[in-house]
């Protein structure tokens, strides 16, 4: 096996074993005996599920997950640690969700979890790689229901996003799942915003005409370890800006508003969704503490100071992006009361703890020379 992988990291042991005891033994259940197809494996939100699955296959008898990326934005080494030290269980394919025929891939024809995560989530990405971002969004989860929709599979999962909401009217925030959202259909954030409600869309048709047990998550401000430290949004950023010993950097005069949820919670709360077996969609996030971009920067100063021993200033600037801003919400806050209803989802990790297990995570990382 190699020297070292992201599994020898104290806070992903930590935070992989909060997963699995956050699910409840049905829903552990549901994983029994079965092959896991998981699209976007190479991003932020693959690098806490690929590991979990990794982790708990004998626990929860998973027989195998096959990884597909087109590694357009980067391989990580990560997954080639994953794939090379994990190769009896994990299967990993370069494969291009959007023009690449599903139905080649031997073992994706036994998959009964599937988990179509493949798209840019980064602002500053899909405004560069608009028409694959799109792409992704409709043609690549098109051909996985026209795969998928005469085959028996227990949990079809689609990543959303909160961005389908827009910027909420002040009268919806907190914001629930049936609120239909204040969102530009021209504009940069456009072909993101519009794929993934339009990916809605076709969930709940091809759920109603096939009988698939299709669930949708809206993800609100996902941060924490496997988010690269290049990947352009703000906890990114603020923590590049930590690990390299300079000052934080703000784009905007800090005031837009967010609550933060920790990886592992909403790992917990996607699983819960993946395996739920039958057609709903679900905000997954957390609903406390909703806090400014520029609050935010004050948690990763502190916690850069007691783990690197040094306290970043924060400063203020304007982006050269002249879209950088443009539509971007100024609130954002999800109301999950369906999710703890029917989910039982229960996301306990404030933002203050994730931050600098975040930073803990990366100082480890770093140490070893497997810096994200």
């Amino acid at each position: 096996m190699n020297s070292y992988n992201c599994l020898d990291n104290p806070i992903v042991i930590e935070d992989l074993e909060y997963i699995y005891n956050s699910l409840a033994k049905i829903e552990k259940q549901k994983f029994d005996n079965s092959t896991i197809l998981f699209t976007g494996c190479a991003g932020f939100l693959g690098f806490y599920f690929i590991n979990f699955f990794v982790k708990y296959s004998k626990d929860l008898n998973i027989k195998k997950i096959i990884a597909l990326d087109n590694f357009m934005l980067r391989k990580p080494k990560w997954l080639e640690h994953l794939s090379t030290d994990y190769s009896d269980i994990l299967e990993l394919h370069k494969f291009d969700i959007i023009n690449d025929k599903i139905d080649l891939l031997k073992d994706a024809h036994s998959a009964d979890l599937i988990i179509h995560a493949a798209s840019i989530a980064s602002p500053m990405f899909y405004r560069t790689y608009p028409i694959e971002t799109l792409d992704a969004n409709i043609w690549g989860l098109r051909s996985l229901l026209d795969f998928y929709k005469n085959k028996s599979i227990k949990g079809f999962l689609f990543f959303s996003s909160s961005e389908i909401y827009g910027d909420p009217d002040i009268s919806q925030i907190p914001t629930d799942e049936e609120y239909r959202g204040n969102v530009a259909c021209i504009g940069p954030r456009a072909c993101y915003d519009e794929s993934k409600r339009f990916g809605e869309t076709m969930c709940s048709l091809f759920a109603q005409k096939f009988n698939m047990p299709i669930t949708i998550a809206r993800p609100f401000n996902n941060y924490g370890p496997g988010m690269s430290i290049g990947d352009k949004r703000v906890p990114a950023d603020f923590a590049k800006a930590v690990i390299e010993g300079k000052n934080i950097e703000i784009l905007s005069d800090g005031s837009p508003k967010r609550t933060f949820c920790y990886i592992a919670d909403a790992i917990a709360g996607y699983l819960k969704v993946l395996v739920y077996g039958k057609f709903d969609y679900f905000n997954i996030g957390i609903d406390k503490p909703e806090i400014s971009v520029k609050e935010l920067s004050y948690i990763y100063a502190k916690y850069s100071k007691e783990i690197f021993n040094f306290e970043p200033q924060v400063n203020f600037a304007v982006s050269e992006d002249k879209n950088y801003l443009k539509d971007n919400p100024n609130r954002r806050c999800p109301i999950i009361d369906k999710a703890r209803n029917k989910l039982q989802y229960n996301p306990t990790i404030l933002v203050e703890d994730g931050v600098r297990r975040f930073l803990k995570f990366l100082k480890f990382e770093k140490e070893n020379g497997e810096l994200l």
